[in-house]
C-alpha cells in the first residue's frame, strides 16, 4: 500500500476512502469502486495501479452504513459475510456516496479537476458505475468490470452523456448469456457513448489477480481499454514516441543504466522472445542492462527505423538493426564468439507503458536469419533466408517466394 485515507464528510455523513496519488503529485479524478469484499488489499493494489497510470484515484467505503472500514479476504466465510452485506446494500445511497466522494475528490491539490472525473468499479462496483455514468452528469468516463444487476436498470442509459465501458465475462455465474444478451441489445442504441467487451471462457472476476478465475491474458487487455478510454475522455496525455526514443538513446547512444532504468516503472518487465534474455523487476533487470546488455553491444550497432505505431498505452515499433559481430554479444546470441561478419536483422519491438514509463518490453526478431549470417546455419534446404529478411523491409521489389518450391507451379494458373 502508497496511499493513505482520508474522510469524505457531506452533513451527517462521514466515511473514509483510500487515496492513491500519481508519482507526478496530480492527476485526473478516478472514484474507484469496490467488490462486495470492501476496501481490502486488492482495491488498494487496484488504486495504486491506477496511480501509476497517471490518476488521482479514490476508493470510499461504500459499506459504512453497515459495517465501517470493513475489508474481507476470499475464505469461505468471507464470501458468506459479503453476500450478506451485498444483500442489505442500497445501490442508490451508493450512487450518491459516489458522487460526495466525487466532489471532494475535486477539491484535492492532487487532483486535475479541469481534466474531467472518471469512475471505475469492480462487480459491485461495476453495477455502480454503471449507473453513476447514467445518474451523474460530472462522470466523463465510467468502467464496469463483470457488473451485476445492469439489467435491471437498462432503462437509464439513455441518460448517458460521458463514456461508458463495461468489461463482461464470456462464463460469468452472476450474468448469464440471455441477460448478457439483453444489456448489449439495449446498449448498442447508445453506441455513441457505450462499449461493451466480452471475454471468452472467463468467469466473473477475472480481473482480479490471484484469484481462482483471474485470467491474466483477459485482465491485461481489458486493463489496456480501460485505459484507453480513460485517456481519451480525461487525459492525461503522454508522448509515447518520445518517451522511447529516449530509453533507446540511454540504451544505445549514451550507454547509461541509470538513466534508462529511470525511463522504467519500479519493477519493469524486459524479454527477448528468441534468447529469453531481460528480467523481471528492478533488480534483476538493471543486473541485465549492466552486465550484459548495455554495455555489451559492438561499437558500430545502428538501428533503422521501418514504421512505428503509436497507440495510447505502447508502442509498436518496427526496425533493422546493423552490426559487426566483433564482440560477444550475451543478450542476442548468448554463447556464440565473435565471427567478425556483419549482419542486418529485422526486428519488432511491443513497448508497453504505465503512465510515463515503460513497464515492459517484448522484442521480437528471426533468430534463423541471424545465425545464417553468422555462417552457424547452413540455409540450403531449409526454409531460411539471411539478410535479405532485412533487404527487402527497404526494397519490397526484391524478390517474393523463392524458398517455395511450389511457387514456378502456380505460374499460369487462374487467380480468380
Amino acid at each position: 500500500m502508497t496511499g493513505s485515507y482520508i474522510t469524505i464528510e457531506n452533513g451527517d455523513k462521514k466515511f473514509n476512502a483510500y487515496l492513491a496519488v500519481p508519482e507526478a503529485g496530480k492527476g485526473p479524478g478516478i472514484v474507484l469502486c469496490q467488490e462486495i469484499f470492501g476496501i481490502n488489499s486488492v482495491m488498494r493494489e487496484k488504486a495504486d495501479f491506477l496511480a501509476e497510470e497517471g490518476y488521482t484515484v479514490l476508493v470510499p467505503d461504500l459499506f459504512w452504513r453497515a459495517q465501517a472500514g470493513i475489508e474481507l479476504g476470499y475464505t469461505e466465510a468471507d464470501f458468506a459475510k459479503a453476500f450478506e452485506l451485498y444483500q442489505g446494500f442500497d445501490e442508490n445511497l451508493g450512487v450518491e456516496d459516489i458522487k460526495d466522494t466525487l466532489a471532494t475528490l475535486k477539491t484535492l491539490d492532487e487532483c486535475d479537476a479541469e481534466a474531467g472525473l472518471g469512475v471505475v468499479g469492480y462487480c459491485l462496483g461495476g453495477k455502480l458505475a454503471y449507473l453513476a455514468a447514467c445518474r451523474l452528469p460530472e462522470v466523463a468516463c465510467a468502467v464496469g468490470y463483470y457488473g451485476v444487476g445492469i439489467e435491471n436498470n437498462l432503462d437509464e442509459a439513455k441518460n448517458i452523456q460521458g463514456k461508458l465501458v463495461l468489461h463482461m465475462a464470456e462464463l460469468d455465474q452472476f450474468c448469464s448469456a440471455d441477460v448478457r444478451t439483453q444489456i448489449t441489445e439495449a446498449l448498442s442504441a447508445y453506441k455513441k457513448h457505450v462499449k461493451t467487451f466480452l471475454y471468452p471462457n472467463v468467469d466473473h472476476a477475472f480481473a482480479r489477480p490471484h484469484g481462482d478465475h483471474y485470467h491474466k491474458p483477459s485482465a491485461l487487455i481489458a486493463h489496456e481499454r480501460t485505459v484507453t478510454a480513460l485517456r481519451k475522455a480525461i487525459g492525461p496525455e503522454y508522448d509515447l514516441e518520445a518517451l522511447w526514443e529516449d530509453h533507446c538513446k540511454y540504451e544505445f547512444e549514451t550507454r547509461d543504466v541509470p538513466a534508462t532504468m529511470a525511463t522504467m516503472v519500479a519493477e519493469p518487465y524486459v524479454n527477448h522472445i528468441p534468447t529469453l534474455t531481460g528480467g523481471v523487476g528492478y533488480a534483476q533487470l538493471s543486473r541485465f542492462y549492466r552486465h550484459h546488455f548495455v554495455h555489451n553491444n559492438p561499437q558500430d550497432m545502428s538501428l533503422i527505423s521501418i514504421s512505428r505505431t503509436v497507440g495510447v498505452t505502447q508502442v509498436v515499433d518496427e526496425f533493422i538493426m546493423r552490426f559487426t559481430h566483433d564482440q560477444e554479444i550475451d543478450w542476442l546470441i548468448p554463447g556464440i564468439k565473435p565471427t567478425g561478419k556483419f549482419v542486418e536483422i529485422p526486428m519488432l519491438g511491443v513497448i508497453k507503458f504505465r503512465g510515463p514509463k515503460l513497464c515492459h518490453e517484448h522484442i521480437y526478431w528471426d533468430q534463423a536469419s541471424l545465425l545464417v549470417q553468422l555462417g552457424l546455419i547452413d540455409p540450403t534446404g531449409l526454409p531460411v533466408a539471411g539478410a535479405i529478411t532485412a533487404h527487402k523491409l527497404l526494397d519490397e521489389t526484391l524478390p517474393s517466394n523463392e524458398l517455395m518450391p511450389t511457387w514456378p507451379s502456380s505460374e499460369g494458373k487462374p487467380i480468380d
